[in-house]
C-alpha cells in the first residue's frame, strides 16, 4: 500500500498537465475561432462597396435563372443572359421614371409635413414637460449636461448627390456585369466546383445543395414578387378611395419596401402617416392612410404569404430577425435584401449537409403510412 501511495502523485501530476495541455488547447481553438469570425466580418465590412452588388447580382440571378432556363431552350445561354439583363434594366429606368416626378413633389412638401407634426405634437405639450423634467433631474443626479444637441451638416442634397454619384454608377455597373456573367456561365461554375469533389458522395451533395439553393431562393424571391405587386396595387386603390395624392406612388413603394421584412413595412407605415399629415387636418383622418395599410399587411404577412410560399420555404422568424438585423448592420439597405435569401441559401447548405436535423416535419410519418 505504502508503495501505491508513493507512486500515486506522479501519475495524478501528468494526468493534472495532460487535462491542463488539453484545456489549454480548446481555449486556443475557440480563440483562433473567435479571431477568425473578426477578421471575416472585417473583410466584409472592408469590401461591402464590392462584395454587396456581386452578392445582389447572385441573388437576382438566381432569381431569374428559371427566365433564363427558358429561353436558353431557344438561344444560346450568353444571348439569354443578355435579354435577362436588358430587361432587368428596363424595369429599373421605368421604376426611375415613374419615381422621379412623385417624389421630387413630395420633397418639397416635407418642410409642411414637419410643420403640422409640431403643430399636433403640442396636444402632447404636458408629456414632453413632464420628460423635460425627468431629464433636469437625470442631469443633476450625474451633475453633467443631458440635453440632447442636434448637428445639422453644412452639405447640401446636391453636394451629397454629386459625390455619391460616381461609386452608386459604378456599383450598378458592377451588378449588371455580374449578373450577365452570372447568368451566362451558372451552368459552367456549377461543373467546375463539382469537379473538386472526391467522391461520388460529396458530389452528389453539392449537387444538391446547388439545385435546393436556387430553387429556395427563386421560388421564395418570385413568390414574394407576385406578393408584393398584389400588395402594391390594394394600396393604391386603397389610397385612391381615401383621396390621397399620387396614389400609384404609395403602391410602387409598399411594392419594393416590403421585400424588406419588419423594417420596409414599418417604414412605409411611417411614411403614410406623414402623408396623412400633409393630405388632412383633423387628428383621426391623417392615422387613416396609414391604418388601412396596416390592415393590408396584416392581411398579407398571416394569410397571403403563408398559402403562397408553403411550407417547404417557410423559416424560423427568429432566424429571420437575425439574419435581417446582421446583414442591415453589415451591408445596409443591401444587406436588408439579402437578408433572407441568403438565410435561404444557408438552410440549403445545412439541409444536405445535416439531411435528418432539417427533414420535414411529418415526412416520415408520410413514409411509415405509405408502407
Amino acid at each position: 500500500m505504502k508503495r501505491l501511495y508513493n507512486a500515486d502523485p506522479p501519475m495524478v501530476r501528468i494526468a493534472a498537465r495532460s487535462s491542463m495541455d488539453a484545456s489549454l488547447q480548446t481555449l486556443a481553438r475557440i480563440a483562433v475561432v473567435i479571431i477568425g469570425i473578426v477578421i471575416v466580418l472585417a473583410a466584409l465590412n472592408y469590401s461591402q462597396s464590392l462584395l454587396s452588388p456581386i452578392s445582389l447580382a447572385i441573388v437576382t440571378g438566381l432569381m431569374a435563372s428559371p427566365v433564363a432556363a427558358a429561353l436558353e431552350r431557344h438561344m444560346p445561354a450568353s444571348l439569354s443572359a443578355a435579354i435577362v439583363v436588358i430587361l432587368f434594366l428596363g424595369l429599373i429606368a421605368l421604376a426611375a421614371v415613374l419615381f422621379t416626378m412623385p417624389l421630387s413633389i413630395w420633397t418639397d412638401k416635407l418642410p409642411e409635413i414637419w410643420r403640422e407634426l409640431q403643430r399636433h405634437l403640442l396636444d402632447w405639450r404636458t408629456v414632453f414637460d413632464t420628460l423635460g423634467g425627468v431629464q433636469e433631474q437625470i442631469r443633476s443626479i450625474a451633475g453633467g449636461k443631458a440635453a440632447m444637441t442636434v448637428d445639422i451638416a453644412d452639405n447640401t442634397a446636391m453636394e451629397e448627390i454629386a459625390t455619391l454619384a460616381p461609386a452608386l454608377v459604378g456599383q450598378i455597373i458592377l451588378f449588371l456585369a455580374s449578373l450577365y456573367f452570372f447568368l451566362a456561365t451558372r451552368h459552367a461554375i456549377r461543373i467546375s466546383v463539382l469537379s473538386l469533389c472526391l467522391t461520388r458522395r460529396s458530389r452528389l451533395r453539392t449537387a444538391r445543395v446547388f439545385r435546393d439553393a436556387e430553387w429556395f431562393v427563386s421560388r421564395y424571391l418570385l413568390s414574394i414578387t407576385v406578393i408584393n405587386a398584389g400588395l402594391g396595387l390594394a394600396t393604391a386603390a386603397a389610397m385612391w378611395m381615401l383621396g390621397v395624392p399620387q396614389p400609384y406612388l404609395w403602391g410602387m413603394l409598399a411594392f419594393i419596401l416590403n421585400y424588406v421584412v419588419y423594417i420596409g413595412p414599418a417604414l412605409m407605415a411611417g411614411i403614410l402617416l406623414g402623408v396623412g399629415l400633409a393630405t388632412w387636418d383633423s387628428p383621426p383622418a391623417i392615422f387613416f392612410p396609414m391604418a388601412v395599410f396596416l390592415c393590408i399587411n396584416l392581411i398579407e404577412a398571416q394569410f397571403v404569404t403563408p398559402q403562397v410560399i408553403g411550407r417547404s420555404v417557410t423559416l424560423n422568424p427568429f432566424f429571420v430577425f437575425l439574419s435581417l438585423a446582421f446583414w442591415l448592420w453589415l451591408w445596409g439597405p443591401i444587406g436588408g435584401l439579402l437578408a433572407v435569401p441568403f438565410l435561404l441559401i444557408g438552410y440549403a447548405v445545412m439541409r444536405n449537409a445535416v439531411p435528418i436535423a432539417t427533414r420535414i416535419p411529418g415526412q416520415n410519418l408520410q413514409a411509415n403510412k405509405k408502407n
